[in-house]
């Protein structure tokens, strides 16, 4: 019995949740009682494709090692940030000792130099003096910029889950995150592979219409009937089946993978009837629902699977109870597209019934209407079924024992075994007598059409990869809107040969390159995209790219992997995301810089090896073009900020030396070279980070074509950088040159006529910059929570009340007191106060004209919208935290408690309007063009 078991199992396997590892299946864990068995459906929704895609998946770099664009400029802007601070470093050294070639200040009076110093190695010298500038310099490099950015990523990634917007009320499922190193990327996506059942479509399978000894029947009122019928005669019809559809539908009762509850044994329930006398409440699982739903239509023809016992499979026609011994299971594959079972009958018969698709059915049989099914299956297609082929074949005891024991040879190979039990498998499913077809149906899932619309106008191409037939496949395309019915469109099908494929793309080619005007879509099969691989990539990438939409149909899993990869590394190196539902999608979830699982119903292997895992695919245009947006636009002026207030740090240092003769002298108190990083600037930059709304998330959402003014990482590149680094260079030179000139030679600011000295120099050019820098981040701020004013205006208390508590102590832990009441003293003068908001004020208005001029003659489309968009401002936290119904805004804080602590639930909260597809989670109305107003609540 176990034997047969795992001879029924075959390579099912499923992966750990908590180790890297794949393991097998074993009869065990299929013999499940009770309520164990209702986990069955997603323990079978992995087991098809879960073997194979698990080594894969394994030949695939982990998504850790995956870098994002982000990460490549940080690491960029901080190579030329090192070639600054060796600049600086080196020129200094040559400086001072240029300066110390005059006698009188190699060694000046006051600071003569010991016989040691005299008698030293000149080049240890000169080491020495370089490593002492580069400690002196190295707070330029923002080594607390990677914390920073590691923080901002982690806490920004919560805010996916806690968006309701992402909520899935039936099946009770909500966004998630396995992992935070990505956010950004979903703001930078140019092209977008998507699976097709279970993506685009709701994976619930309806059977439609069959075609049996090359007739065509269609289910009407749970009856087979010939095609053309009126109802009259549906009504009338007798529930009997012919010899043929009898076979056909034993076939289909038997040629499969699927369990029935052991809780309604021989399905003796009370409950509705069919008028075959076979309960409605017999409830089936499988491991794809195109299987559930060929056995349940099936059973409503009045063959029923009423389940296994061991190695004997029951079927019930009309009532009457047949039993067939399993003798072997071929287990389906993506190379052979078909799945067999050998069973022995009552007589003592053995025969093989094996369904797939028509391309690997078809060219395998013999005898039987090859034709006219033919021709229905392509009918079928046209109108969007998803198509399979039916077909047995009888062996003789003398044939059974043969390719019994090549199976049994196969399978206990211990070296190449794949190969060899897919020589058997090929020889074994040979010589068939065709049977028929079936035609199922599977829904668009909701607003997938006006999901991949927005896409489009973002710049976003989307490419179709599915296994389906070329039919079924345009035809779904065409309905969910990613082929437009005034698309032209282009075929890479069917080609035979190197030659032939390569002369179809220099046609396709010249085609697209002659006609710019309207757009144009392209179809390619798996055989034809086998040979454009070959030689042809460049060739097969330009076609491609030149058109607006790409079906890939007849996919195997690794050549989703494989058209993924072509286009990520090809020269213009596009951000590319993958999103799919099963696990014949891992492998290309892997293999795009951003992975998307749907929470559908093949199990969980893709939600579990991918970044991000929503419940349905209308999903993805509010997590790209708002969450993507804005997580991009955060962090991208996180980073170049910490480079700009570095710079302003640091520069004033290095000026200093042009006055100190390159003495190493710090112009900062070590107490203010370490917290300026960690205490003065780090919140408002932080907050910044999480919580920033630059435009209101409706108008992102609404406006898709905003999307493109952060595409080719537009806020990340060299102009940008410069921007930021010449504008801190420019800061730091009014810092120090505005305090050097008010504190110039014979000049007093206090009224005692005390002179200042070179520590309340550099705490006056210190205090200009923290209050700059602190500025400059509110300047930069269009969304302004209580958060933000708090840290923005508390870092600027907080420097001032610590400086005064810091210079009016004598710490006695201290080895020095150079700051002993210099604060204090700065701050009495007038003339400080004046000198620190003259240069304040400069600095800052520099970038508010620059910001004006360029705002009036070359505005965005985003600074465009933030003029124009409609509605209030959100409240405090409410953007990123729900809240129950009558509760007031008043409580946002602890809404952001309950919600981090896990005790804000999706079904306890209200939801926000999906009519307006709102970012936020809080409770107000909206002022539309029509000026009334909407309300948020469902």
């Amino acid at each position: 019995m176990e034997r047969q078991i795992s001879r029924f199992v075959g390579r099912i396997t499923l992966q750990d949740h908590s180790e890297d590892i794949v393991r097998p299946l074993g009869p065990e864990n299929l013999l499940l009682r009770g309520a164990r068995l209702k986990n069955t459906k997603e323990i079978f929704g992995v087991a098809v494709y879960t073997g194979m895609e698990a080594k894969m998946a394994l030949n695939y770099k982990s998504k850790s090692q995956k870098r994002s664009a982000v990460e490549k400029s940080m690491n960029t802007f901080l190579l030329v940030y090192l070639i600054i601070l060796l600049f600086e470093a080196i020129l200094s050294t040559i400086l001072k000792y240029a300066w110390q070639a005059e006698g009188k200040w190699d060694e000046p009076w006051y600071n003569q130099k010991t016989e040691h110093d005299r008698n030293s190695s000149k080049i240890l010298k000169f080491i020495s003096d370089f490593l002492a500038f580069l400690v002196l310099y190295n707070f330029i490099i923002p080594i607390s910029l990677y914390v920073t950015v590691e923080m901002q990523k982690f806490l920004g990634s919560f805010f996916i889950s806690w968006d309701l917007d992402l909520y899935h009320e039936e099946s009770n499922q909500r966004a998630q995150v396995n992992t935070s190193d990505l956010n950004e990327e979903l703001g930078q996506v140019e092209y977008v592979f998507t699976d097709k059942t279970g993506t685009l479509t709701e994976n619930e399978m309806q059977f439609r219409e069959c075609s049996v000894n090359g007739i065509k029947y269609q289910e009407i009122n749970g009856k087979l009937v010939p095609e053309g019928v009126t109802v009259d005669y549906v009504d009338g019809a007798s529930t009997s089946l012919s010899l043929e559809e009898e076979l056909f539908f034993k076939a289909v009762s038997l040629c499969h993978t699927v369990q029935i509850s052991h809780e309604q044994p021989n399905s003796c329930v009370d409950g509705l009837r069919f008028s075959n006398g076979l309960s409605s409440q017999l409830e089936y699982y499988a491991s794809s629902p195109d299987e559930k739903a060929l056995v349940e239509a099936s059973r409503r023809m009045g063959v029923a699977f009423s389940g296994s016992n061991g190695e004997i499979m029951d079927i019930k026609i009309l009532g009457k109870l047949e039993r067939y011994k399993l003798l072997h299971v071929l287990e389906f594959d993506p190379n052979r597209r078909r799945m067999s079972v050998i069973v022995e009958s009552s007589s003592g018969e053995n025969i093989l019934f094996t369904k797939g698709a028509e391309s690997a059915i078809l060219p395998n049989a013999k005898s039987g209407e090859i034709d006219r099914t033919r021709l229905h299956v392509d009918e079928f297609a046209l109108k969007g079924l998803r198509t399979l082929c039916v077909a047995y074949r009888k062996f003789t005891p003398e044939e059974y024992r043969e390719i019994d024991q090549h199976l049994h040879d196969a399978r206990t190979a211990l070296h190449q075994r794949e190969e060899r039990l897919a020589d058997v498998f090929d020889l074994i499913e040979r010589d068939l007598e065709l049977l028929g077809a079936t035609g199922v149906e599977d829904k668009l899932q909701d607003k997938v059409l006006e999901t991949i619309e927005a896409l489009r106008l973002a710049g976003i191409k989307v490419w179709v990869l599915t296994g389906d037939k070329h039919e079924t496949a345009v035809s779904v395309s065409l309905s969910c809107g990613h082929f437009h019915r005034t698309m032209n469109i282009l075929e890479l099908v069917q080609q035979k040969s190197d030659h032939e494929c390569a002369e179809q793309l220099r046609q396709l080619d010249r085609r697209l390159k002659e006609d710019h005007v309207i757009q144009h879509g392209l179809v390619v099969d798996g055989a034809s995209l086998s040979l454009a691989l070959r030689g042809h990539e460049k060739l097969f990438m330009d076609v491609c790219k030149n058109c607006s939409a790409v079906l890939c149909c007849r996919m195997a899993p690794l050549q989703k992997a494989k058209v993924v990869r072509l286009l990520k590394i090809s020269p213009e190196k596009p951000i590319t995301l993958a999103i799919g539902d099963g696990a014949n999608d891992v492998s290309m979830i892997q293999e795009a810089h951003v992975g998307i699982g749907i929470m559908g119903k093949e199990g969980r292997q893709a939600v579990r090896n991918s970044d991000y895992a929503i419940a349905r695919f209308k999903f993805l245009s509010k997590l790209l073009l708002v969450h993507g947006h804005y997580y991009y636009i955060r962090i991208a002026t996180l980073v170049q900020y910490f480079f700009y207030k570095n710079v302003c740090f640091i520069t004033p240092q290095f000026l200093y030396q042009f006055l100190c003769l390159f003495s190493q002298q710090t112009l900062y108190d070590s107490v203010y070279l370490t917290l300026y990083n960690i205490c003065f600037t780090s919140l408002p930059i932080l907050m910044y980070s999480l919580f920033e709304q630059h435009v209101h998330p409706h108008v992102l959402h609404t406006k898709p074509g905003l999307y493109r003014d952060i595409s080719k990482n537009a806020l990340l590149g060299y102009k940008p950088f410069l921007y930021w680094t010449f504008l801190g260079f420019g800061h730091a030179f009014i810092f120090f040159f505005g305090s050097y000139f008010l504190m110039g030679e014979d000049t007093s600011l206090l009224g005692n006529g005390q002179m200042f000295g070179n520590w309340t120099f550099g705490t006056l050019v210190f205090t200009v910059m923290v209050l700059t820098v602190t500025m400059k981040m509110a300047l930069e701020t269009q969304f302004w929570t209580w958060i933000n004013h708090f840290v923005t205006w508390g870092s600027i208390a907080f420097y001032f009340i610590f400086s005064l508590f810091y210079g009016g102590i004598i710490w006695p832990f201290l080895h020095t007191q150079d700051m002993y009441f210099v604060f204090v003293q700065l701050l009495s003068s007038g003339s400080a106060w004046f000198a620190i908001i003259i240069m304040t004020t400069a600095c800052l208005c520099l970038d508010v004209l620059k910001k004006v001029i360029y705002r009036q003659l070359y505005p965005t489309s985003t600074e465009k919208a933030q003029l124009t968009e409609t509605g209030s401002g959100i409240n405090c936290l409410d953007s990123m935290c729900c809240y129950t119904s009558g509760e007031t805004a008043c409580a946002s804080f602890r809404r952001l408690l309950d919600r981090v602590m896990g005790r804000c639930t999706a079904p306890q909260v209200t939801r926000c309007g999906t009519s307006l597809n709102s970012l936020c989670c809080q409770r107000f109305s909206y002022k539309l063009e029509n000026d009334e107003p909407a309300a948020l609540d469902d």
